[in-house]
């Protein structure tokens, strides 16, 4: 039996889907060559109704194929089939990830505060260590502390400022910067970058290889790996970063310490030097005893604000919310909760990225200038040093309705 309704196409590039107004105008032929011909095709008639309700069946199909066809490609995946593609690399999606922020603390030398020592902001949330530290000579220790509630929970420099667990000698806590923000269940996009930096994860030696290592760690938000293979110090990026000669730079933001450490181990050269504020010392468990220890260093890159500025036009069809949803719309951007790229150590920050999710929050939005920057928002884009994690809060975000 022949059919006058177009069929799927397949094609170098893909599938090419019949136009709905033509699978219609199929649907009604056919229609009419059972009948006998001369049959009414107005579509207020009871056939034109049938023939209208069976070309959306044959159109949500044709849509639902194309979907399923879209799924084994790693670029459009998503969902489970998405998973299915990252277990082919040995990859599972990470789950929420919690805010970290370096704290410094202070009390009487020699003092030790264990990982998970508790710490509470000034908005109630619980903080925890994610490394055991020793006070040293000085009486003053920078330690990381992870949110325990995950997801972007903002916390201003200045406001985790209470030990919430007691601890003899430890006697006070403070973050100089602003929390980097964790993220919710990693999405499509996200998963994607990290599955196409993931293709060195069976090597070893290469930047690529600790690169993928590390970014494998639970909890690890973002990170970045680079060498100074020369026989000199070298300055890189924007902070002029100073490395060693034949060393190796790791920056993660997240996870914690020890695992960052064991994955930069099982992965780097021999005898490669090290750089950064962070030395964990990691045992080589495949002897028998006794076993060797070695110390991995690495950076927990320093959280750095990123200011904005936008001007809106000032209109009666604005929402009267409109300032929240400014606000809203870019740190959604800014950790990739939209779905796109979100702001990274080292790289370089767009104020054209923020554009459209402000533009779709109404017919009414108008957008003047979009501007961002470190000590004041007046550039047009940011270049992150490879010590600097880019860190989003709300009062940092000006909206101006002119």
């Amino acid at each position: 039996m022949t059919t006058n309704v177009p069929p799927i196409v397949w094609t170098p590039t893909g599938l090419q889907l019949p136009q709905e107004s033509d699978i219609l105008d199929g649907v009604l032929d056919d229609m009419d060559a059972a009948f006998g011909g001369g049959m009414n095709k107005g579509l207020t008639t009871p056939q034109g109704q049938l023939a209208q309700s069976q070309t959306a069946i044959i159109g949500d199909a044709n849509d639902n194929f194309a979907l399923m066809v879209n799924q084994v490609n790693p670029a459009t995946a998503s969902g489970f089939m998405q998973d299915a593609i990252g277990s082919i690399y040995f990859l599972d999606r990470h789950p929420a990830q919690s805010s970290t922020a370096v704290c410094q603390c202070i009390g009487a030398v020699g003092t030790v505060i264990p990982i998970n020592s508790q710490a509470v902001d000034q908005q109630g949330n619980i903080w925890l260590s994610t490394a055991a530290a020793t006070i040293p000579v000085g009486g003053s220790i920078n330690i990381q502390f992870a949110c325990q509630e995950t997801g972007a929970v903002a916390c201003p420099a200045g406001t985790l400022d209470k030990i919430y667990q007691s601890i003899i000698g430890w006697d006070t806590i403070n973050n100089p910067a602003d929390a980097a923000l964790g993220s919710a269940v990693e999405s499509r996009a996200e998963f994607e970058y990290r599955r196409q930096n993931s293709v060195a994860l069976n090597a070893k030696g290469s930047t690529q290889s600790i690169y993928a290592a590390v970014f494998s760690v639970a909890g690890v938000t973002d990170c970045y790996v680079i060498d100074n293979p020369s026989n000199a110090p070298v300055s890189i990026g924007t902070t002029n970063y100073p490395m060693s000669p034949h060393s190796v730079y790791v920056a993660a933001a997240g996870g914690l310490a020890q695992d960052v450490a064991n994955a930069i181990w099982t992965k780097k050269d021999l005898g490669c030097d090290m750089n950064g504020n962070t030395t964990m010392q990691v045992l080589d468990t495949s002897y028998n005893f006794p076993q060797p220890s070695y110390n991995i260093t690495f950076n927990i890159p320093n959280p750095t604000p990123i200011l904005f500025r936008v001007d809106l036009v000032n209109n009666a069809n604005l929402p009267s919310n409109i300032i929240d949803l400014v606000k809203s719309a870019i740190i959604a951007a800014f950790t990739g909760a939209d779905g796109g790229s979100r702001a990274r150590i080292a790289g370089v920050i767009l104020a054209s990225r923020y554009y459209s999710g402000i533009a779709n929050l109404g017919n009414g939005v108008e957008i003047l200038t979009i501007l961002l920057g470190i000590t004041a928002p007046t550039l047009n884009s940011v270049t992150m040093g490879i010590d600097q994690e880019p860190t989003i809060d709300a009062s940092n975000i000006i909206v101006n309705l002119v």
